[in-house]
């Protein structure tokens, strides 16, 4: 893909000013609002952001602190991101911004002087910092598309998504193993056309299966925010079809996935 980390950072940036934007004028009852996550609020996807965006910061300044910190979470249960928006489910609005706002800016501040390669420990296996940056971006919009959805709000869709669309391209062979399938060795083509008209392509062209369409779409089924069936993605082969339906960008447990036609499921 050939991006660089300030690259990807400075694109972090600007999808963090969209979220805030979205959320500038909620009050208490407003951020309380439910969303398509089920069980999560508005709040609970902006803590979860900022409880995150410590931790990860964390893993770039002492990482042995959060090897100790992260160890403790993860044996109380793979439920730690409910527990975590639980413990700050009670927050006023104008303190979660204030929150977000500051871990955003800290972790920016950190990552801009880090080697995008310098591994850094996470919740799974270890990544590298521009890894860690991919990861803040996809979540950060992902987890907006809840709050848009939530508020009854649209979000224009950028070429932001070129690192979401790579990042979903990257992890299949960790959405089949995580769902317990095993990692085919077929390729698959992957063809999207962004917002901006630009053509973006992953695999070879000559491979059978192949998912072809909007970035937009492609996002959204990769990241669990829509069910495949609510796109207008063209799916080609027996494997394609069964990636698209564990697809998954994020750490953690198999994601529950969005039911067709509608916007529910669980958080991620």
């Amino acid at each position: 893909m050939g991006v660089s980390i300030e690259q990807v950072l400075d694109d972090l940036v600007a999808e963090t000013r969209v979220l805030l934007d979205l959320v500038a004028d909620l009050d208490d009852a407003g951020i309380a609002t439910p969303t398509p996550a089920v069980g999560w609020t508005v709040r609970d996807q902006l803590t979860h952001l900022a409880y995150f965006d410590e931790t990860a910061t964390q893993a770039a300044v002492d990482p042995a602190a959060f090897r100790v910190a992260a160890d403790a979470l993860v044996a109380g249960g793979m439920d730690f991101p409910d527990r975590v928006a639980a413990e700050h489910a009670t927050l006023p609005a104008a303190d979660v911004r204030a929150w977000l706002a500051r871990t955003r800016r800290e972790f920016v501040t950190v990552f801009r002087g880090l080697d995008a390669k310098a591994r850094l420990p996470w919740y799974g296996p270890d990544m590298s910092a521009l890894s860690s940056v991919t990861a803040r971006l996809m979540e950060t919009w992902a987890h907006g598309q809840d709050v848009a959805d939530a508020l009854g709000r649209d979000r224009e869709p950028t070429d932001r998504l070129r690192h979401i669309a790579h990042l979903g391209v990257q992890t299949t062979a960790f959405s089949f193993t995580l769902n317990g399938k095993p990692v085919p060795a077929e390729p698959i083509r992957v063809e999207l056309t962004s917002a901006s008209g630009a053509e973006w392509t992953w695999g070879p062209p000559e491979a059978a299966d192949r998912v072809a369409g909007a970035a937009l779409d492609f996002c959204l089924v990769v990241t669990q925010r829509r069910h495949r069936d609510d796109t207008a993605l063209a799916v080609t082969g027996p494997v394609a079809t069964e990636w698209l339906s564990v697809a998954q960008t994020f750490a953690g447990s198999p994601g529950t996935g969005r039911a067709p036609t509608s916007h529910a499921g669980g958080p991620s």
